[in-house]
């Protein structure tokens, strides 16, 4: 039997839209593939990076999971830096105060080779990953809050080992 998924909303930014809209298709596809029906999905623009946080406070109120998409693009100054940050920091301070799981979607890079490669392109869709990270980090919640004790949520989307990666790389490195 299929477990129910969870109302999401996605707050999707129109800065870097050319990235944005290819993270939102990710999103809306990979709620259609945890048996979803993308029609009742929430979808709501932002008009950039920073202003996902005034919507994903709204959207937590209504839902049991949250998606912020964004890209931020290291510029010639530091602004990048500090709209990511807040954007950072605000997004975690919702999830702890509300209890809802807000995924952050929002790509920060150096440059936009970098950004489309994560937006459908070689290095995946962070939109599909950020969609499945919120539905199971909602279904984890649900089932702490709700659930016959022991809990043991199943992650449905296979999560990176970046260090056992690297781990393997160095020794390919040395011939091992």
């Amino acid at each position: 039997m299929a477990r129910p998924v969870h109302p999401v909303a996605i707050l999707v930014s129109r800065y870097n839209e050319s990235v944005t809209g290819a993270m939102l298709a990710g999103a809306v596809e990979a709620y259609a593939e945890r048996g979803g029906d993308p029609a009742g999905l929430t979808i709501v623009e932002a008009p950039g990076a920073y202003e996902l946080v005034a919507l994903a406070n709204a959207a937590a109120d209504r839902h049991k999971a949250v998606v912020c998409l964004g890209c931020v693009i290291k510029g010639e100054t530091p602004h990048d830096e500090h709209i990511a940050r807040a954007v950072a920091h605000g997004l975690a301070e919702i999830t702890v105060k509300t209890g809802v799981p807000v995924a952050f979607g929002v790509l920060t890079t150096l440059d936009a080779a970098q950004a489309k490669a994560r937006a459908a392109g070689r290095k995946g869709n962070k939109g599909a990953e950020a969609m499945h990270a919120a539905l199971d980090a909602a279904e984890g919640v649900a089932a702490l809050r709700h659930g016959a004790m022991p809990v043991r949520v199943v992650v449905n989307l296979p999560v990176p080992d970046k260090a056992a990666d690297r781990a393997a790389g160095q020794t390919a490195l040395r011939g091992g």
